[in-house]
């Protein structure tokens, strides 16, 4: 395994050039404010952009906390990058992640300076400061749906109230990228629903599903809702065999697209007896 570092000052646009970099030094995995992402995933670790302060964003930074690092040393021995970017605000940050996360020495050293014109480091500043943009370094996922031909971007996450005009001081969006290794991703619902058919019959419980709706929000803020009829065995508890179906159809398809799913509606059509 190979470490290798992209420092710069906060806000001077790492994250945003962190899957270029990797890319162009042929890193399959990155770790960066408190995340460890690999092939374009978030695998483990916690973000430090969502923490409230900026004492406990540096401490969730540089793994402080002994569970997150636990979490993150052990996700990164069990999928063993061949070479990991590490981002920080300066060499001896990187150093004292190296540490913490038991990583081999740093090999090479990038600095954002390198790799982006000054006009380029002024407008992240800016786009920092004013509009409070913080990156994450995952690519977006786009839902292409077979009929309406509409796109969205629900991976898009503002922390604001609803229906508010005006983003207050000190809150912050948290973006991502339209690019990645392996260009722009589109997913079609059609795609979504055999996921979707696949997670919720693999209880035993639910026999078949039919009419798998995949809709977008109107608001972008909120992610896809996922709308299904199912059959289920005659004798199963209705209400907790769909309470799991929401929670398993949930994670497993914002963990295999990276989408956010808003909701996650059932409708029991029929009992079925053996």
């Amino acid at each position: 395994m190979e470490v290798i570092a992209l420092t710069g000052p906060s806000g001077t646009g790492k994250s945003h050039r962190a899957l270029i970099v990797a890319h162009e030094y042929n890193a399959d995995a990155i770790i960066d404010d408190g995340l460890f992402i690999k092939d374009s995933k978030i695998i483990a670790g916690y973000s430090a952009k969502k923490e409230p302060s900026k004492i406990k964003a540096v401490k969730r930074a540089i793994f402080m906390d002994e569970e997150h690092a636990s979490s993150v040393r052990a996700a990164v021995k069990e999928t063993n990058p061949e070479r990991i970017l590490i981002l920080g605000t300066s060499v001896n940050m990187v150093e004292k992640i190296v540490e913490i996360l038991q990583l081999p020495p740093l090999t090479k050293i990038i600095r954002i300076q390198d790799i982006a014109t000054p006009a380029e480091i002024v407008r992240a500043r800016e786009s920092r400061i004013k509009e409070g943009k913080h990156i994450i370094p995952v690519p977006t996922i786009e839902l292409k749906p077979h009929f309406s031909g509409y796109l969205i971007d629900p991976l898009q996450i503002f922390f604001k109230k609803p229906q508010a005009k005006y983003r207050k001081l000190g809150e912050k969006s948290i973006v991502r990228p339209t690019f990645s290794y392996y260009g722009k991703l589109l997913i079609s619902d059609a795609a979504l629903a055999v996921i979707v058919d696949y997670v919720a019959t693999s209880d035993p419980s639910i026999t078949r599903t039919s009419q798998v709706i995949i809709r977008n929000s109107n608001d972008r803020e909120k992610g896809i809702s996922i709308s299904l009829e199912v059959t289920i065995k005659y004798g199963a508890s209705i209400w907790n065999v769909v309470h799991q179906a929401q929670h398993r159809i949930k994670d497993m398809v914002e963990y295999m697209t990276g989408m956010m799913i808003r909701e996650v509606n059932i409708e029991v059509k029929r009992l079925s007896i053996e």
